[in-house]
C-alpha cells in the first residue's frame, strides 16, 4: 500500500470517477470493469500511466507508485486466473464471523471444504511422520 494519504477533496474527486468502487484516505478499490479495460489496453501496448489518465484518473494525485503496483498485481492475477484473477474477493474473506444463517447448500459446501482441508492436513502429517522416522 502506498504511504500517500489523500485529502478530503481528493477523496471526493476520486469517488466521482465511475471506475472507483471505493476510496478512503489511504486506499482505492477499482471496479472490475476498469481492471479488465486496463488489461486489454496494456495488452495493446499502452503504458500504465496513459491508461489511468485515459480513464480520468489524475496520476499525480494517486501517485505513480500506486499505478505501478496495481498494474503489476493485476497483470499477475490475470496471467494466473484470467478474468477471475481480477475479482475482488476480500468481502468474502474479511475474517469477520458470518451474521446470517447459512442455507443447507452453503452449509454443505462449507463442511465439504473443511473436510478437504482436514484430509490434506492429515496427509501432510502422515508424510512428515514418515520423513521423521526415515521411511521416506
Amino acid at each position: 500500500m502506498s504511504k500517500l494519504i489523500f485529502s478530503e477533496q481528493e477523496v471526493k474527486r476520486l469517488r466521482k470517477n465511475i471506475y472507483v468502487k471505493n476510496v478512503s484516505h489511504k486506499a482505492i478499490t477499482y471496479t472490475l470493469e476498469f481492471k479488465k479495460k486496463f488489461i486489454e489496453d496494456y495488452n495493446n501496448n499502452e503504458l500504465p500511466r496513459y491508461i489511468f489518465e485515459k480513464y480520468s484518473f489524475d496520476v499525480d494525485t494517486i501517485g505513480m507508485e500506486r499505478v505501478k503496483s496495481a498494474s503489476k498485481r493485476w497483470r499477475k492475477a490475470f496471467n494466473n486466473n484470467s478474468d477471475l484473477g481480477l475479482v475482488d474477493r476480500r468481502k468474502g474473506a474479511s475474517g469477520r464471523p458470518l451474521v446470517r444463517t447459512l442455507t443447507s447448500q452453503e452449509e454443505i459446501e462449507r463442511l465439504n471444504a473443511k473436510i478437504k482441508f482436514l484430509k490434506m492436513e492429515n496427509d501432510f502429517l502422515k508424510k512428515l511422520d514418515k520423513i521423521e522416522r526415515g521411511d521416506a
